[in-house]
């Protein structure tokens, strides 16, 4: 379950269009040359678990790329190549050990409850080769709490350690844990330079000041 009783097509167009579609591209097209392509390897089956207009499946490198949403206006978003499942994060149409890398950005926070959480890390699990990977951000409560509420669909409250608790329980092996990655949100119109967030991903001490999402990678046995 998604966002349950809410408009999904209509929370993608206000935030996305608030937020600025070219933007969202342009930065993640620079963090995944810069950061996400070297984490999931280019010979890797990926899967975008939830993945909104596309900007990370439409810029990872990889050997084959799916992505998955309940909103039926992503296809439109995402390019050709690209393999779409119109369904549900907890039932995914996909076949049992059929991918190597699940990515999950900015989602699990909008899930209704853990029980929710815990069987969506079920279903990734069993979509996963066996030392596969879930990579996960999502804004850290720990350090997000001020801004956390202020959005309409966030339901359910996570941080590092609680996530990295749950896929532990959920057969997980906790491979990497970066409680603070990037900052919360790209909303705003000041501009943000490609070679600024380049710098930025190169020195890990800043992500103490600015990083307000965690980054988990979690290894299936």
């Amino acid at each position: 379950m998604q966002t349950p009783g809410l408009d999904i097509p209509a929370i993608y167009a206000d935030r996305f269009d608030r937020t600025g579609t070219k933007k969202r591209d342009r930065v993640w097209r620079v963090l995944c040359g810069s950061f996400f392509d070297a984490v999931v390897g280019r010979e890797q089956d990926v899967l975008d678990v939830a993945c909104g207009y596309g900007e990370f499946i439409n810029n990872v490198v990889a050997k084959r790329r799916y992505a998955i949403d309940l909103n039926p206006d992503c296809p439109a978003r995402l390019r050709p190549d690209i393999v779409f499942k119109l369904c549900s994060a907890e039932a995914i149409d996909l076949p049992d050990a059929s991918i190597d890398v699940a990515f999950t950005s900015n989602f699990l926070e909008h899930l209704p409850d853990k029980a929710a959480c815990n069987r969506v890390f079920i279903e990734i699990k069993r979509l996963l080769r066996p030392g596969g990977r879930f990579i996960v951000m999502g804004p850290n409560i720990r350090f997000a709490y001020r801004e956390y509420w202020d959005w309409f669909d966030h339901f359910l409250p996570l941080s590092d350690r609680s996530l990295c608790e749950g896929l532990r329980q959920a057969g997980f092996t906790i491979e990497r844990c970066v409680p603070r990655f990037l900052p919360v949100t790209m909303e705003g119109r000041m501009p943000t330079p490609n070679w600024l967030i380049r710098i930025y991903l190169m020195i890990p001490w800043a992500w103490r000041f600015f990083g307000k999402q965690f980054l988990i990678i979690a290894r299936r046995a």
